[in-house]
């Protein structure tokens, strides 16, 4: 199994950068997908998280009325789209596989995880 991250970059404070994440090997569509980041110096968090069929979405309040995220589970892929970049928001974003429909905020509950994609915002 295995999902692959791309889209990450360096983009200027107010930039936008689109995220994607595809499954390989597997399918995911009965399953939640998540992004989560990890900030130089700092642990992993939940950044947003999308269920089976896209009804429900989940946003850290950091980044809500900024990120969106969708999936197109025809193609096996989530996307995390990324609008009104802060120098905050630098970090490695990684995409992940719930063990069930619905998304957490708990890592523990994501199965599978990409690699990770670098997103660097500058001031």
């Amino acid at each position: 199994v295995q999902l692959q991250a791309s889209g990450g970059g360096l983009v200027q404070t107010g930039g936008s950068l689109r995220l994607s994440c595809a499954a390989s090997r597997r399918t995911f569509r009965n399953n939640a997908m998540g992004w989560f980041r990890r900030a130089p110096g700092k642990e992993r968090e939940f950044v947003s998280g999308i269920s089976w069929n896209g009804g429900n979405t989940d946003y850290v309040d950091s980044v809500k009325g900024r990120f969106t995220i969708s999936r197109d589970n025809a193609r096996d892929t989530v996307y995390l789209q990324m609008n009104s970049l802060k120098p905050d928001d630098t970090a490695v974003y990684y995409c992940a596989a719930g063990r069930k429909a619905y998304s957490s905020r708990n890592q523990a509950d994501f199965m599978y995880w990409g690699q990770g994609t670098q997103v660097t915002v500058s001031s």
